[in-house]
This record gives C-alpha cells, structure tokens and sequence, in this order.
C-alpha cells in the first residue's frame, strides 16, 4: 500500500471525516499501533469513552458477541468505535457475522480492523470492503528523520538536523526505542531546539563516534581510528557485534556493486543516483544511518577498492559473521576488530587503476 494511502488515512483524522470501517495492515506494529491510537483520540469522547469504545482481539471474540458490539449504537455521542484487532484469527462464525455487517456497515459506529504484522499477506476481501485500508511497513533508513522531526513536533519541539543524524545513528530505525528517546530528550531540553548535546547528554552518543563514522574510517582503511571508535560504537543502544558486521556487509556490497556498474563504463557522475537506486531496490538493507549519509560515502569509496579487494573483503564478512555465530566465541569486540583489522589491511588501490 502506498504513502498516499497513509495521507488518506490521516486527513480522514485532520478533518473528522471518519470512514465507516478502515483496514489497518503492514509489518511494523508499532506504527499500526499509533495510528490507531490516533484515530480513538480523534474519534471517542473521553467522557463517553466507558460507552462507546470496543477494543476485542480477533481470536477471543464469538460471532454473536460481534454481531451485538457492531449492532449496538453510540451512547451520548455522535459515534462509537469498534477495534478488531489480529482480525485474520477471527473465528469462521465471527468472520461470517464481520462479513455480513460490512455489507451495510453502520453509519454511526467506526469499525477499525487491524491485521497482525505476522500475517503473511494482506487480506484482500477486508481491503476491498473497507472504506480506507492502509498498510504501515516498516520506515526505511531515508524515511526515519522525516519521523523523528513529525514526533518532535507533534510533542511541541523542535530538533536541530544535526541531532536527528546523531540520534538515528545511534538507535537505528527502531521505532519504539527511538520514540522513548524522544520524550526523554524533549524534557531534557525543556523548551529549547534538541540539539548534539542534548543527543550526547540522553543517549551517550555524541558527533564523531557513530556507527557512521566507525563505517567511514574502515572504508577509508583508517585502523586507527575505526578501532579506536569500535568500543563506543558496541555501547550504544540497539547496537554490537552482530549490527555492526550487518552494516560492514551493506557497505561493502553497496561499493561492490557500484565498482562493477563504474566497471561496466558508468561515469562516476552518476554513481550517487545509482547507488540511491540500488538502496530502493533493496529494501530491508541495514545500513545503519541515513541513506544520502550513506550514499555519499560509498560513491567516494568506488574509486578507492578495486573489484579484487571488494571480493577479499566480502570473504572476511563472511568469516566474522560465521564467527559471531559460533557459541564458542569468548569476545565478540575481537571478532570485529579482528575484522577491521583485515578489512583495512587491504592496501590502497593504485588511483588510476580503480578510476
């Protein structure tokens, strides 16, 4: 489902024009959640909240215990709502009593089916009855900045760029984690802009000493540096061994692919917008910060590896990532910086040779 459907779904919330039944799917529960969240504060009076909101999940609600919450109207109010949650786990006479109601659904009642992120697929008969069916996968590397200034402001800050880098550099893209880091923050600054330093006093990350920077030094072959950033790197939430390699390994297929596209005659002028299309088409790709961040730094990197060395250093991966695997491991830290270490042995290629 696309991003206009998500526009759909929230200007139905902006302007109180709420559709009699709505389809809420996709992988991340945590946005799924929201959403709903948002759309009980837009559609139930506090003070009739008791009355005239039903939230019951798929598998522990009977087909006459359906048909009466769908059947029964609004109590001192305008509307009532309805929430179905995990609704693919309704039982065969729920699912026949939903099936009938959507046929006339009640002009005074919002009924809200919400799909399990664990559900392989969407349901396409509930897509097709509902009045506005929306999918909420999870947010891309490129789409989570754009979600932390939204929940900045819809806490009444602001943040300063600089930090938005820092923070998703530091917790990732997960969202729930990255949303309690927020709250924190926004207290923290009290009225102010959230800034670095607030990211650096909250979170325990501070400009330098990201995931992002760890990837840059190795990819310049700065042991040095990279080793000296691995320690503070491993600290940070929602970080470690495992993460770290995932991101080494995105990093060195993404300049692989983009040495064998300037290989195949493809001027360096264009690597940025190919690499950026390589990323879309690879969807689910941990690549540990901002996707432009990213972006640029592999398309310097194209003309320092040649398709030799690209090849040796997968192969290193893949040996740390069997290694992090193996329940023999003493020291995940050594396994990475053993890594490093080789990584960042491979020596410079002659500038010529990899232009």
């Amino acid at each position: 489902m696309s991003v206009a459907q998500q526009r759909t779904f929230f200007k139905s919330i902006r302007e109180r024009s709420f559709a009699p039944v709505y389809y809420i799917c996709g992988e991340d529960d945590f946005l799924k959640d929201d959403a709903v969240r948002q759309l009980i504060a837009a559609v139930v009076d506090p003070a009739t909240r008791d009355f005239n909101l039903e939230v019951r999940r798929g598998a522990e609600v009977d087909g006459g215990t359906l048909a009466s919450l769908l059947d029964t109207p609004p109590m001192m109010a305008e509307r009532r709502m309805v929430v179905v949650r995990d609704v693919a786990a309704l039982k065969k006479e729920a699912r026949v009593a939903l099936d009938r109601y959507l046929a006339r659904p009640a002009p005074d009642t919002v009924l809200v089916l919400v799909a399990s992120g664990a559900e392989g697929k969407t349901d396409k008969k509930l897509e097709e009855s509902a009045s506005i069916a929306v999918g909420f996968d999870s947010l891309t590397d490129d789409r989570v900045p754009k979600w932390i200034e939204h929940q900045v402001t819809e806490l009444g800050a602001t943040i300063d760029p600089r930090a938005v880098t820092l923070l998703h550099e530091a917790v990732g893209n997960d969202l729930p984690t990255l949303m309690s880091e927020l709250d924190k923050l926004v207290s923290y600054a009290a009225g102010a802009p959230v800034d670095e330093r607030a990211v650096a006093a909250i979170v325990g990350v501070r400009n330098g000493e990201t995931i992002g920077d760890l990837l840059d030094a190795v990819l310049e072959r700065d042991a040095g540096r990279a080793l000296a950033l691995l320690p503070q790197v491993l600290e940070q939430p929602k970080m470690g061994a495992v993460p770290v390699v995932m991101t080494m390994a995105t990093q060195f297929i993404a300049v692989a692919w983009a040495r064998a596209r300037r290989d195949a005659g493809i001027p360096m002028g264009q690597m940025y917008n190919e690499l950026f299309s390589f990323l879309k088409e690879s969807r689910g790709a941990f690549v540990g910060r901002a996707w432009g961040d990213a972006v640029k730094s592999w398309t310097r990197g194209v003309e320092r590896w040649t398709t030799p060395q690209l090849d040796r250093a997968l192969g290193f991966l893949l040996t740390a990532d069997a290694a992090l695997k193996e329940s023999r491991v003493s020291s995940e830290e050594q396994v990475v910086a053993t890594l490093i270490l080789s990584l960042c042995g491979l020596s410079a290629p002659d500038a010529r040779a990899a232009a």
